[in-house]
């Protein structure tokens, strides 16, 4: 199978570097019972699997939006599931080990930095069909999944996310947005190059000259915590942007939200918090009077999918590219602040989509599929 692009490469590169040197051990797999689906629809023996990265199953984000997709088509299969939550990097690999042992015929791996214990999962385990999102599990760099029998779900969350970032400048009143990442992986800086990207569209049918702090598409480089928890350093860091002005705010890497959102509200000043992968007005309501609007990945539509199509017993590894157009990504509505932006906002970004959808408006970032 090969990749349409060799910008897969530079996923591939880093996910061969990125693990992390942190202590633990893997998580004995959970089961899910039956749910009273229709037992019929799925080939004899399927079991559906998960295993999270170390952001865990309740991080209201990425993970917790991959399982939901799972669970929701072992509800309608009427098939067991079961489940591994990764507390470091150090885990992956031998919980990925433990669902092959407890006979998962259907395994999928949430996130990039799962590529490598995927890729030996998968060859170790010809019989077993896996997934794994935000990777294309090609490490040895040739433009082609490095086993038949994994499955990409990757997203261009650049064009969404420029969405966001032309929202964030229409909304900003200091003419300064800020943006900073987990781990400078191309599944995050995804989000910060369209972000950057809508922001230089808004100056520029605008005649306006707001400013991103945080991150430069140009130069690859910003402000990142180094890992993706909700902890002092998450705060810390945006609370060094708020200090730059930044009236809006988008931490892209699961729970460091709640992190920024801690220090919006210790600033006391009128910022706006920004989601991601998720609808987070709707999965984490302590933080919904700050979300001016989320970027939406539909990892759960890409992991509902992937998981039905299996159960048939035809297995098909080509990857899942969601866009706007396929609505594999997307720009949440914006709920409480509905009456807060600028009236017009909601068709200027209706026409932007429609650009960006039949190419006339060019959303290119360094790690889009």
């Amino acid at each position: 199978m090969t990749i349409s692009t060799t910008k897969k490469l530079l996923g591939a590169t880093v996910a061969a570097g990125v693990i992390f040197a942190l202590a633990g051990c893997g998580q004995a797999p959970t089961d899910s019972g039956d749910d009273g689906g229709d037992a019929g629809s799925a080939v004899d023996g399927f079991k559906p699997c998960m295993v999270s990265d170390e952001g865990g199953f309740d991080d209201k984000s990425f993970n917790q939006l991959g399982f939901e997709g799972l669970t929701k088509a072992a509800d309608e299969l009427g098939v067991e599931v079961s489940k591994t939550e990764s507390k470091s990097a150090s885990d992956y690999a031998s919980n990925l080990d433990a669902l092959a042992s407890e006979g998962c015929t259907f395994i999928v791996s949430v996130g990039f930095k799962l590529s490598a214990p995927t890729i030996e999962a998968a060859t170790a385990n010809p019989d077993i069909q896996y997934a794994i999102i935000d990777d294309w599990a090609d490490a040895d760099f040739d433009g082609k999944t490095d086993a038949p029998n994994i499955k990409p779900l990757v997203f261009d969350t650049a064009q969404a996310a420029f969405l966001g970032g032309y929202a964030a400048a229409s909304y900003s009143e200091s003419g300064i947005v800020g943006t900073f990442g987990g781990a400078k992986i191309p599944p995050v800086t995804i989000f910060m190059d369209g972000f950057e990207l809508g922001v230089k569209y808004f100056n520029e049918e605008k005649g306006e000259d707001v400013k991103v702090v945080g991150w430069s598409i140009d130069s690859q480089e910003g402000q990142f915590t180094d890992e993706f928890a909700a902890n002092d350093k998450a705060k810390q860091v945006a609370q060094g942007i708020i200090d730059q002005g930044a009236d809006v705010l988008l931490p892209v890497g699961g729970p460091i939200y709640q992190s920024a959102a801690q220090a919006i509200r210790d600033s006391g000043g009128n910022i706006a918090l920004m989601g991601v992968d998720a609808d987070v007005f709707t999965t984490d309501p302590t933080v919904a009077d700050l979300l001016l609007v989320s970027i939406k990945k539909g990892m759960d539509v890409a992991v509902y999918d992937a998981v039905m199509e299996a159960s048939t017993g035809d297995f098909d590894p080509t990857p899942f590219v969601g866009v706007l157009e396929n609505d594999g990504v997307s720009l949440s509505g914006f709920h409480d602040f509905e009456s807060k932006v600028d009236p017009a906002l909601a068709d200027e970004l209706k026409t932007i989509k429609e650009g960006i959808i039949d190419g006339s408006i060019k959303v290119e970032s360094p790690a889009s599929p």
